[in-house]
């Protein structure tokens, strides 16, 4: 059996980050579910060692071999975490650039899970005004739990209005592997099907 590939991109800037400690612990939570039915094959990709090529492809159209690699892991892995950390109320610019990068159709069909970080949790909002919009356009099947962690959030368990942040994870990664499980074997292998054209299928439904 082909291992399930699942990819995390990590937008994060700083080293250690919290951007890249979320991205692993939703990595990790994805992988124990998808394992006990299959090989899980797990990669983190880190778009701060990948800057440079990031912004020499969007001015000369060619990406270096660690972006293609990138690029590449991407558009064939099984299912997608993307995470980023919130500047200025919206994704990061390494992030978005990243994204742009890769042909709009790539991601078509492919389960993403967002997920962000920041320093306070009224940040939180970019994931539905920004990262859901942004996945939507790219025709990709978001997940419905997005995971924020602010600085708080981190070794809490929450109150008795919100879950706390492991149990958002778990949540968001059992959702993740559902949709990995039942995602159709074209939408996988990249297979396409023949459009009729409206008119055709119209003539059709006279008697």
């Amino acid at each position: 059996m082909e291992p399930l590939k699942i990819v995390a991109v990590s937008a994060g800037l700083s080293r250690p980050s919290s951007t890249r400690l979320l991205a692993d612990r939703l990595a990790e939570a994805t992988r124990q579910i998808l394992a006990e039915e299959a090989p899980v094959e797990v990669r983190v990709i880190e778009l701060r060692e990948l800057a440079s090529d990031i912004a020499n492809n969007l001015v000369t159209g060619f990406p270096a071999a660690p972006l293609r690699e990138a690029i590449e892991a991407v558009t064939e892995a099984d299912g997608l975490i993307a995470v980023t950390p919130i500047f200025t109320a919206s994704y990061s610019g390494l992030f978005k650039s990243f994204f742009d990068v890769i042909d709009n159709t790539a991601l078509t069909g492919k389960p993403v899970l967002v997920a962000a970080t920041g320093g306070t949790a009224r940040h939180s909002l970019a994931l539905e005004h920004a990262m859901r919009p942004l996945f939507s356009y790219l025709r990709a099947l978001v997940v419905p739990t997005a995971v924020f962690a602010a600085s708080e959030d981190w070794g809490t368990a929450g109150d008795e209005r919100t879950d706390g942040l492991s149990a958002r994870i778990t949540r968001a990664a059992q959702e993740l592997a559902d949709l990995v499980r039942r995602r159709p074997a074209a939408a996988a292998t990249g297979q396409v099907y023949e459009v009729i054209p409206f008119e055709q299928q119209l003539a059709a439904l006279r008697p």
